[in-house]
């Protein structure tokens, strides 16, 4: 039976970071090899600017008055890139350990300055999330990313954050595993950009009802969308009640393919205002969405126009308005 996070509450909107991967390498210089960032625990100024980043985002959350969901370190941190980088099964679980730690270090002192305050552990795909022909099945993704979760039971979060899947399969297995070690789920999908679908075929909604139908008593306590400009998303919100699973959404900065966007080799920051009044927008529309954030080329000045359009469209919208 899957374990419980808190359902959405009246008035109470939560803040989730940005994308920490693009801002400290591009914005601050320091290397990513395979994207992975959990390893820059070992360096002390790596580990400074991380805190004046997170510093920064929890100062937009308190602005705004909006609960905080901290994540962000850990994205990667399974079995396959930690070997990528010659880290063994132990000392990955120790710099696991670490990056909640250190969520928590920065974290806790604000703790009295905001409604609500959370940890999730992040959980990314196996291969690579742009690449449909490296796909595994449910029982696979299950034993992979069970050694991953088991270290976040042992840290102690409040969530397994799943981001910038795109495969039902791997999202069922990576609810079964979560459930197995106790702990609540979300899923959030990526979408291709000119499909609006999931990069190995399904339409969102498709990947939402298929998940739930699979996982049954384990399935996610909530879906979101994460590394997908609003413009890419937008047309996959297809109306039916299977909407009001999704809570969370965490746009891209610019609206470019992914590959591309990996590879321009600087940060794109896109129009921050024009992304506020992307998610202010459906914020209004769609007001049971109560967990917003960013992703690749997104931080506190993205989080900024996001927190200061959602919040008044969040309390102008009627519950259940939407399709």
């Amino acid at each position: 039976m899957a374990a419980l996070f808190p359902e959405p509450t009246l008035g109470l909107t939560y803040l989730t970071e940005g994308g920490p991967e693009t801002e400290i390498s591009y914005e601050h210089g320091f290397d990513l090899p395979h994207f992975v960032m959990f390893g820059l625990l070992d360096d002390d100024r790596a580990v400074a600017v991380l805190r004046g980043m997170y510093e920064r985002y929890l100062d937009v959350a308190v602005r705004h008055g909006f609960g905080v969901l901290m994540a962000g370190v850990d994205y990667r941190a399974s079995p396959d890139w930690a070997a990528l980088l010659g880290f063994s099964s132990r000392q990955l679980a120790d710099l696991q350990l670490r990056a909640i730690d250190f969520l928590r270090e920065v974290a806790e002192p604000r703790r009295a300055e905001v409604p609500a305050l959370l940890y999730a552990g992040v959980v990314g795909p196996r291969f690579d999330a742009y690449d449909p022909a490296r796909q595994i099945t449910a029982v696979e993704s299950q034993a992979y990313h069970s050694e991953q979760i088991a270290t976040l039971a042992r840290a102690g979060v409040d969530l397994v954050q799943t981001l910038t899947l795109s495969s039902i399969p791997e999202a069922v297995g990576v609810c079964r595993a979560a459930a197995r070690a106790g702990l609540p789920v979300s899923v959030s999908f990526t979408l291709d950009n000119t499909t609006h679908r999931l990069s190995s075929g399904p339409s969102l909604r498709d990947a939402v009802e298929t998940v739930d139908l699979e996982t049954g008593p384990d399935r996610p306590a909530f879906y979101g969308v994460n590394c997908s400009h609003p413009l890419e998303f937008i047309p996959a919100v297809e109306p039916g009640g299977w909407f009001r699973r999704v809570r969370s959404l965490r746009p891209n900065a610019a609206l470019l393919d992914k590959i591309e966007l990996s590879s321009l080799g600087h940060l794109e920051r896109g129009n921050p205002t024009q992304l506020g009044e992307l998610m202010g927008d459906l914020a209004k529309r769609h007001p049971h969405i109560d967990i917003w954030g960013g992703c690749c080329g997104t931080w506190d000045t993205h989080l900024e126009e996001i927190a200061a359009r959602v919040g008044p469209a969040r309390e102008a919208g009627v519950p259940g308005s939407h399709s």
